[in-house]
């Protein structure tokens, strides 16, 4: 079984939580990006996203073509892919629950996207400033407490022993909530300064993560695209403040 994974070159963005699963768990993938043979770079990956008698064609990157299939959407495509790989549990109900808590982090993503993106994707940064710090402080003052302590009640309520999201074992959520959190800390280092201690079991499961041996393999290779000003997770600085954690 061949995986290709379609996203826009230079970025790690929603793609990188597709990633995180085949490296965590060693399973080999083909990434179409820019500078690869004819078809295979962005030529290929827009040629692939438009085609016009396309069945199941993707709105838009990451998607992922397996066999004759294409399968778009980060979280639909780790549902897909957690089983195969070995990233969720056996039962109907654990793959409904990671799925679920899955949803609950690309809500989440959106959501700081739009807080340097407040009124359309295809402005410039400099073309909405003003908006962005309206909706920045509406992000760092109730979303994220909100959406961190919920992960960490899930993390407190777990019953089983390790630290993990669901069940006793690391998830794909779990490799999520690891990429959410290092984004946060790229993008507001001062804000996130409180982190650890007001989300004490978050940062733990964050910690196991970058643990895992293929992941820490993964962290200080080439392959892991440096974070940057033209991904979901941004640093600016007059956005960023003192934590309120």
């Amino acid at each position: 079984m061949t995986f290709e994974l379609f996203y826009w070159p230079g970025l790690q963005g929603r793609g990188e939580f597709v990633r995180l699963a085949f490296e965590a768990t060693g399973t080999s993938y083909v990434e179409i990006v820019q500078g690869k043979p004819p078809g295979q770079g962005m030529d290929g990956l827009l040629r692939t996203m438009d085609d016009p008698v396309c069945t199941d064609p993707p709105f838009a990157p990451p998607f992922l073509r397996v066999g004759d299939e294409l399968i778009g959407q980060t979280a639909n495509i780790l549902a897909y892919l957690g089983p195969l790989l070995g990233l969720v549990g056996e039962s109907p109900r654990a793959r409904r629950w990671v799925n679920q808590l899955q949803l609950t982090l690309a809500d989440l993503v959106a959501e700081v996207h739009d807080a340097h993106h407040p009124i359309a994707s295809r402005l410039y940064y400099s073309n909405q400033r003003m908006e962005a710090r309206k909706r920045t402080a509406e992000l760092i003052d109730y979303r994220l407490p909100k959406f961190l302590g919920y992960f960490e009640r899930v993390l407190a309520n777990n019953p089983y022993a390790g630290g993990w999201l669901s069940e006793g074992a690391m998830s794909y959520a779990d490799l999520s909530l690891f990429q959410v959190v290092e984004g946060l800390r790229y993008a507001f280092p001062r804000v996130m300064s409180g982190f650890a201690k007001a989300f004490p079991r978050c940062q733990a499961t964050h910690d196991a993560v970058a643990r895992v041996p293929r992941i820490a393999a993964y962290l200080k290779s080439s392959r892991r695209t440096p974070f940057n000003t033209t991904g979901i997770f941004r640093h600016y600085k007059e956005l960023d403040r003192a934590s309120p954690f």
